[in-house]
């Protein structure tokens, strides 16, 4: 349980500094760290994420552009349940194994991306969204993560960021509450899905759930104090190195491990 409550406080507080990249940890925190199985660790990642962004987000509300949230994050509430139902396809090893990969991807976005706020065709000077060139964008960025939250249980917030501040031309400061909000639709519907969908036998451990989500929370708290001291550039990189390292443990334990 101590594990679990270390693991907690580090998701916690990537979710509060980064405004996503935590939730990309939780899976594979509860399947190798908790012993949780794949098939409850997914629902079971998507409460600690949902909850714990939600926690993040309160400080910052009125930075947060909800129009663009709410497009988002309502066509990637309907590409939950494509992904769940392809979650429920698969076998267990290549959900993990599919999951490394999107790791991967996820670190070398966050090594490549400068962390300067990028200009783009969609930010208007007066600080709005020109959604005539926005909407398609915003569209394609809510479905490709609104599947990978139901296919493998993460909240998207390492997609959502890029997309958020190099696609559409928002600045750090809106993007960060703007994804958590996001990350927050997509769990809620992410969670409905799975559980909607789950066998008789998919459990919860609700009191691992209890103390991961408990230590999440004090993570993003803590982390709301710390986002303006800390260099996100300098974080963004430890954070993609730590996630190569999972990624490749994942690996080596689905493909050199005992076969399921």
């Amino acid at each position: 349980m101590i594990l679990v409550v270390i693991l907690g406080l580090v998701i916690g507080l990537l979710l509060g500094l980064l405004g996503g990249g935590g939730s990309i940890l939780a899976v594979p925190a509860l399947v190798y760290g908790a012993g949780v199985p794949l098939a409850a660790a997914v629902p079971t990642s998507l409460i600690v994420v949902g909850i714990s962004s939600a926690t993040a987000v309160l400080p910052r509300l009125r930075q947060v552009q909800w129009r663009l949230a709410a497009v988002v994050g309502g066509v990637g509430a309907v590409a939950t349940f494509a992904g769940t139902a392809v979650n429920r396809l698969l076998p267990e090893r290549w959900v993990l194994l599919g999951f490394a990969l999107v790791m991967i991807v996820a670190g070398v976005r966050m090594l490549r991306s400068s962390g300067q706020d990028a200009a783009a065709s969609c930010a208007l000077p007066s600080g709005g969204i020109d959604w005539r060139h926005c909407l398609p964008r915003a569209i394609g960025a809510g479905v490709s993560v609104g599947f990978l939250t139901g296919l493998f249980g993460v909240g998207g917030g390492f997609l959502i960021i890029p997309a958020l501040t190099l696609l559409l031309g928002l600045s750090m400061t809106a993007a960060v509450p703007t994804s958590l909000v996001i990350v927050v639709f997509n769990a809620i519907f992410g969670f409905t899905a799975h559980v909607s969908t789950a066998d008789s036998g998919t459990g919860i451990d609700w009191i691992t759930a209890a103390a991961f989500t408990a230590a999440a929370i004090a993570g993003s708290l803590t982390a709301a104090r710390l986002a303006k001291r800390l260099p996100a550039a300098r974080l963004r990189k430890g954070f993609a190195y730590l996630v190569f390292a999972v990624a490749i443990f994942v690996i080596a334990q689905n493909l050199l491990g005992p076969t399921a």
